[in-house]
């Protein structure tokens, strides 16, 4: 696995959701590498009905453009609200609800196989009724590539 500055997987708590807004412009540091499986892309193929041949079929996709099979785009960023409470974790709330995404982009492709993380930075916090609305933006990497595989700002609301 690759080492580096945010290799030591540390899971940042706040005590309320009022807290974050201490936090925007900060990078929270990264979860744990997670392999991606031919299993979980059929898996994912298989509730979406997305079963193009670049996601489920390793043989043909040996001889196409990435050299084998990738994960789905929408795999990679379904993965966010599992793997970001390995990075974040907010006390005091009542609920907390994945509100959205303002912007997201694949700039890599994420092969079979691969080993994949995220990270986070708060990008801003505001009031919503009966609570707070936090944008976050999250960067997936893919061991190896030189580009992130997903860059995502999403949107959370959580209640008090």
């Amino acid at each position: 696995m690759a080492t580096g500055p945010y290799d030591a997987v540390m899971t940042i708590e706040f005590q309320t959701p009022d807290a974050l807004r201490g936090a925007i412009g900060t990078h929270l540091g990264f979860g744990d590498w997670v392999e991606i499986t031919q299993e979980r892309i059929d898996l994912f193929a298989e509730a979406t009905g997305d079963r193009q041949w670049i996601h489920v079929d390793p043989e043909r996709a040996k001889d196409g453009p990435f050299g084998s099979a990738i994960a789905h785009g929408y795999l990679t960023l379904s993965l966010a609200p599992v793997y970001l409470g390995e990075v974040l974790v907010v006390q005091g709330t009542t609920m907390g609800v994945n509100y959205g995404c303002n912007k997201v982009r694949f700039p890599a492709p994420v092969p079979v196989g691969s080993n994949l993380r995220l990270g986070a930075a708060v990008a801003g916090a505001e009031d919503v009724a009966g609570g707070v609305q936090v944008m976050l933006d999250l960067t997936f990497e893919t061991e190896g590539s030189t580009k992130p595989s997903c860059v995502a700002q999403v949107v959370y609301r959580y209640f008090r």
